[in-house]
């Protein structure tokens, strides 16, 4: 743990799980411009960290190995804006909201297809809530996460769901076994805008699942590879990094490889942690510039 977080000098924390994209199909576009998704989504055990402690006045803090990164300017930083967005609903409902000093250990690369600001974001409400002692409706909560991004109500959950549409229609999966995987990106960013533009089609078709859900690991892998992730072919087009990643994942036998979101990160799925631990190791060797991480994959909660 951060040095900062382990001090003890704050009320509580909360974890900002990396989202992964097992599997993204892009079935159409609304008027309005926005792409309708059907997503199968997790979470890992790694990821960024935040902690809260009341104060006279609002600060903001970082940390992490990507810290530096990030920018703290409020217009930008999706921790303010939770904040913020949470206060005034805190303030309506007749709550106090006082102030907080909110510290971001940034473990996450920046814009890397894994939800990391989304994931701040849904973990700033959560930790807020808790902080403030705010007994707001559940479906208030998630209209102020869906208002900070399409990404925030999966993170705010942080649990295997489907999603669909933008992103706001949630279906849990309570089921959903955990699988040790190792994350990999290049430290290239991926503009999702970009990303978008160069989809060739935008109709595909939907997110199938067989008629009886998968049980186990084993059916949940079959399952997976039978999927896609429609982001990946024009996300390398645009980064050639991306390839050279997912060939070195590939290169360590795991039982999938895939791009996660927009990218740049790609995923390995492995048979046990032992494996995704050696395979990891071998990846710093040959690319120590590069970010890899093993962790696994969040189970649901049956």
């Amino acid at each position: 743990m951060n040095a900062i977080l382990a001090a003890g000098d704050f009320d509580l924390s909360e974890e900002a799980p990396a989202k992964i994209n097992l599997a993204l199909h892009v079935t159409g576009r609304r008027a309005d411009g926005y792409h309708q998704l059907d997503m199968l989504v997790s979470f890992t055990r790694h990821g960024d960290r935040l902690a809260f402690r009341a104060a006279n006045h609002d600060e903001f803090s970082l940390s992490g190995r990507f810290g530096p990164l990030l920018s703290v300017e409020a217009g930008d930083n999706l921790v303010l804006k939770a904040r913020d967005l949470l206060r005034q609903a805190a303030h309506a409902a007749g709550f106090d909201a006082a102030g907080v000093h909110i510290h971001l250990e940034k473990n996450l690369p920046i814009a890397s297809g894994i939800g990391g600001g989304s994931a701040d974001a849904a973990a700033t409400l959560r930790g807020l809530m808790r902080l403030w002692q705010l007994d707001l409706p559940e479906e208030a909560v998630k209209a102020i996460a869906l208002k900070l991004g399409a990404d925030v109500p999966m993170c705010l959950a942080s649990r295997p769901l489907v999603a669909r549409g933008i992103g706001e229609a949630i279906e849990l999966l309570p089921a959903f076994p955990s699988f040790p995987v190792v994350l990999g990106n290049p430290l290239i960013g991926v503009s999702t805008p970009e990303v978008f533009r160069q989809l060739s089609r935008k109709d595909n078709p939907p997110l199938l699942f067989p008629s009886q859900m998968p049980q186990g690991q084993g059916e949940w892998i079959d399952t997976i590879k039978a999927l896609r992730n429609d982001l990946e072919p024009p996300a390398r087009s645009i980064c050639a990094e991306i390839a050279v990643l997912s060939g070195l994942i590939e290169s360590q036998a795991p039982i999938l490889t895939r791009m996660s979101g927009s990218g740049a990160t790609c995923f390995g799925i492995f048979a046990d942690t032992e494996q995704a631990k050696t395979a990891a190791a071998s990846l710093h060797r040959q690319r120590p510039d590069w970010y890899f991480q093993v962790t696994e994959t969040i189970a649901g909660e049956a």
